[in-house]
């Protein structure tokens, strides 16, 4: 490792935040450009950059924080598969592998090698979820892989500046927004280069050595990660969910060890995998269960290779959390996004200043497809449920965590898909009570205007088990989901006539602390 010393204080910081200002040009670009709501409106991508071994350097500011884990792992897929020596310059790679990528279909992860002086020193990446896959909708009665969509094994979509036509024949086929989704693609692959030239230009002018710039910033993030772990008392806690399944409660346990200035955990004991979409892979469980620490242990730390040397994650083969192939994995966010409130209530003993309640819904999400006036139309949109609350500090309503994906506006929902929202507002009242209480959820309403059946799927959490508060606080009230006043089953897919009107109502965050107490 270079010695700490030989890029001084003041070039590195300047360094670090110039970095961090072209992935953040690189992204807005991506936005700027992509064709789908999915990524304009909601949020849902990332743009990294690493080093030439796929370590992460730097990461755009508003990247979806499973994202930061998955992505520079998945450049290391792609070294593995070439080689070091197997990029040219003009070459960009693509995957959406669910266990290679990010941890299902949608996601398509796109890096472009970066050359300096004729040396490969760098990838610029960027996953984004593109408005459609092909197969069945995402939905958690999804069976296996297979009928989720296309999978994109690791591969060139472009080598030495020639598109590979095939492939690309090959996606547009199978999509149902072809348009849609090549635009999204390429709007990915234009982002990469430009953090690419960006990136180039500014080795050009500073003459660093970007390997030993970045052993310094891993360095660096790797010690302050240490210290704070070393200030959380040596031991083992403990915590236990259940979340609703198909067949029956599914079950996440956890086991956080906390040993000097390392962290693990094992959530050995939790339920088996099921022929659901809602199991969770590897990459996927570490990279949430490692955004929980650094939420908790140091926060203010840059997200970079060394943030996350000393955490770990181990999950049994053949769990929830660790399925064996083709496991369907579609709507494995149903249960990734469970897994912080469940650390954070295994650590809440000896950090109670620094964790928060369950959240009402930590992802809501709706998939409408179908045809409209001889037009064929797919799209996705989020709904957010109530913040928990922590010490000092009420949940907000509304607002999205453990990710951060947005709610879009009811004019673009309008304008892009044949429905007409009837109604939007915060559900008053559902937040759990506690010294401090939860967030509340929100109602929203809308009818289908199409002049065809549309096909509609969810997925939806906390609709039989609510978000329990912590330190005493209570639950907030459950999710429902109803069409023309009638319940409807979130973890089904449903074909609904033109004219249905369905109703939303997501769920409250617990409440913290015990009311009346000091």
């Amino acid at each position: 490792m270079s010695e700490m010393t030989t890029i001084d204080p003041i070039t590195l910081e300047i360094s670090w935040t110039r970095l961090i200002s072209m992935v953040d040009e690189a992204a807005a670009n991506l936005v700027r450009t992509s064709f789908s709501t999915i990524v304009r409106e909601c949020n849902d991508y990332a743009v990294v950059l690493t080093d030439a071994q796929g370590r992460l350097l730097a990461q755009s500011s508003y990247s979806i924080p499973s994202f930061i884990c998955t992505l520079p792992l998945t450049v290391r897929h792609f070294i593995a598969k070439y080689g070091d020596d197997g990029f040219k310059p003009g070459d960009v790679m693509i995957t959406n592998d669910p266990w290679l990528g990010t941890g299902h279909l949608p996601d398509v992860n796109i890096a472009v090698p970066i050359f300096h002086k004729g040396r490969l020193v760098a990838f610029a990446a960027s996953v984004a979820h593109v408005p459609d896959i092909g197969g069945r909708l995402r939905s958690p009665s999804n069976r296996e892989v297979y009928e989720e969509g296309l999978r994109i094994t690791p591969m060139k979509l472009v080598e030495d500046d020639a598109p590979n036509e095939t492939l690309l024949t090959i996606i547009q086929d199978n999509v149902r927004v072809n348009a849609e989704v090549m635009g999204d693609i390429w709007a990915q692959v234009s982002c990469d280069r430009s953090l690419a030239q960006r990136l180039g230009e500014f080795l050009d002018e500073v003459g660093i050595d970007l390997t030993e710039l970045g052993e310094i910033m891993y360095a660096r993030a790797d010690q302050a990660m240490r210290e704070a772990i070393s200030n959380v008392p040596d031991g083992e806690y403990f915590n236990k969910a259940a979340i609703e399944g198909s067949d029956g409660d599914i079950v996440l346990k956890c086991r956080v060890v906390v040993q000097g200035d390392e962290i693990a955990v094992d959530y050995e004991g939790s339920s088996a995998q099921v022929a659901q979409a809602i199991n969770v892979v590897p990459c996927y469980t570490f990279a949430y269960s490692a955004y929980a620490l650094k939420c908790l242990l140091a926060p203010d730390i840059p997200n970079n290779d060394g943030s996350f040397l000393s955490v770990s994650t181990t999950a049994p083969l053949g769990s929830i959390l660790n399925p064996r192939f083709p496991a369907s994995v579609g709507a494995r966010a149903m249960t990734g996004h469970l897994l912080p409130p469940l650390i954070m209530g295994a650590l809440s003993e000896v950090m109670p200043g620094n964790v928060q309640a369950a959240p009402g819904s930590p992802l809501w999400a709706v998939q409408l497809a179908g045809s409209h006036e001889g037009k064929g139309f797919a799209t996705t949109f989020f709904l957010n449920g109530g913040q928990g609350a922590s010490e000092g500090r009420d949940g907000i309503p509304t607002l999205s965590f453990p990710s951060n994906l947005a709610n879009t506006p009811i004019e673009v929902l309008e304008a892009r898909c044949p429905i007409k929202i009837v109604r939007k507002e915060i559900r008053r009242g559902t937040g759990g009570e506690g010294r401090w209480k939860g967030g509340d959820g929100q109602v929203f309403e809308f009818r289908i205007v199409a002049d065809a059946p549309v096909t509609v799927s969810f997925m939806a959490n906390r609709t039989d088990h609510a978000a329990p508060g912590l330190n005493g606080g209570s639950a907030g009230a459950p999710g429902r989901l109803l069409a023309d006043g009638k319940p409807l089953d979130p973890r089904l897919v449903s074909v609904l006539p033109p004219g249905t009107v369905l109703r939303l109502e997501t769920p409250g965050g617990g409440g913290f602390g015990v009311v009346g107490q000091p």
